[in-house]
């Protein structure tokens, strides 16, 4: 996977990036760059269905216990990333008000004050919610640097400064550079005016404050992931803090964007995320961009045994049903009929419907059940999805078949194995 601590092909990891991160550090594999945008301590619990429909996403952002167990769970895993980034490396963490001012005590302890370069505001317009206080339209990205040599392509990320600034310098030289003309006690200058006062040149500069980035929820990047961010953003982090070849790193790699941009500015990439729904997002949108697994990047962490399907949150495991399966998720926030998963016509004859029981020795009383959702969604045909069945099951199925109404009971083991044909 690496050789003398390179990284040889791009990595996408599902797993807990606390073990993963160990495993890089054990391999030698070191990022130039470090970017996470972990949960915000916001106290939200969100289920929405990603833009294609075909996954759902609980994304949970709870935290029993309050401010001090999300520090030390950050923590823990930011002193990982600290080994793992290069001397020469840069860490960027997102986050907002919620606890941006906690985790930049936290950081000061690992990285040190004298390490600290910046702190960026992404403001961004939207709807504003509040008549009694000062509406939060602005994320927070706390820029630090392992050492006291880093990248930084300034020119490739300077802007404009603003216009009434600009207009300061009125003068012209030979070569068409603008100027403003100082007094000596102001300053050093490119260019000597009189014995009392020097050229001070106009030019661009990188600013903190980013204005013109627009949120990703109107935009044609929107894939559904409830904190998604926009590429424009990633990118300038991107281009600013590393060069071509260089490898980076995001351990919340959620919906993708920080490896989507990596690999479309040729830089390398390692993404991590506890969520197989994330992990086949992400898969699937840098295959957009032409990465081909195995070629490019390696896949490492997916479920591959009974044991880990069994221990998947139900939502992911219900996510990696229904991706097996080909099939289209059920949207649930509308009426769904009781089912999880669906065929349309294209597929089959008639419209076929699936439900998902992430459970040992389904019964009778589940097929029962299942055939009035099925009835009520006017679908002709059926599929359980567990563990496994009981007898009761099975003589019940046979049962509704001898009607007129097919339901096929699927084991999880014959679905990992690859022995169901739809």
């Amino acid at each position: 996977m690496q050789k003398n601590n390179q990284l040889e092909k791009n990595l996408l990891i599902r797993g807990d990036n606390l073990s993963a991160l160990d495993d890089l550090i054990k391999k030698g594999i070191r990022a130039d760059l470090i970017y996470l945008d972990p949960p915000f301590f916001s106290n939200k619990h969100y289920e929405v269905i990603w833009g294609d429909e075909a996954e759902v996403r609980s994304f949970k952002d709870r935290w029993e216990g309050g401010i001090n167990v999300y520090i030390e769970w950050m923590k823990e895993r930011i002193v990982k990333m600290y080994d793992v980034l290069k001397d020469t490396g840069s860490f960027y963490l997102h986050c907002d008000w919620h606890a941006g001012h906690y985790l930049k005590v936290m950081l000061d302890e690992i990285f040190t004050k004298t390490k600290f370069r910046n702190e960026l505001i992404w403001c961004y317009s939207g709807r504003e919610l509040s008549q009694k206080q000062w509406n939060s339209k602005h994320d927070n990205i706390f820029f630090y640097t392992k050492s006291n040599k880093w990248v930084f392509n300034w020119e490739k990320v300077a802007e404009e400064p603003a216009p009434q600034v600009l207009a300061q310098y009125k003068h012209v030289d030979e070569k068409g550079r603008r100027y403003v003309i100082r007094s000596k006690t102001g300053g050093k200058g490119l260019s000597k005016e009189s014995e009392n006062t020097y050229r001070q040149y106009y030019k661009k500069v990188p600013p903190r404050t980013w204005v013109h980035i627009t949120f990703v929820s109107s935009s044609h990047e929107r894939l559904g992931y409830p904190t998604q961010k926009p590429e424009a953003l990633l990118e300038r982090i991107i281009k600013a803090s590393s060069n071509k070849n260089d490898i980076v790193l995001d351990p919340f790699c959620g919906c993708g964007t920080a490896i989507a941009v990596a690999q479309r500015l040729g830089r390398k990439w390692i993404g991590i995320d506890i969520s197989p729904t994330a992990i086949n997002l992400i898969q699937k949108r840098v295959e957009k961009l032409g990465a081909m697994q195995g070629k490019d990047f390696d896949l490492v962490g997916m479920p591959t045994t009974l044991s880990e399907l069994k221990a998947l949150e139900p939502f992911e495991f219900q996510n990696w049903v229904i991706n097996e399966m080909k099939a289209r998720q059920s949207k649930k926030l509308t009426s769904d009929f009781g089912l999880d998963g669906y065929y349309e016509k294209t597929i089959f004859t008639a419209r076929a419907g699936i439900q998902v029981k992430q459970s040992e020795n389904v019964g009778r009383n589940v097929v029962d059940n299942f055939e009035t959702a099925l009835s009520r969604g006017k679908f002709e045909k059926g599929f359980i999805v567990a563990f496994s069945f009981t007898k009761g099951a099975h003589e019940e199925a046979a049962r509704k078949k001898g009607e007129g109404l097919e339901i096929r009971l699927i084991e999880v083991e014959d679905l990992l194995l690859g022995k169901v044909k739809i």
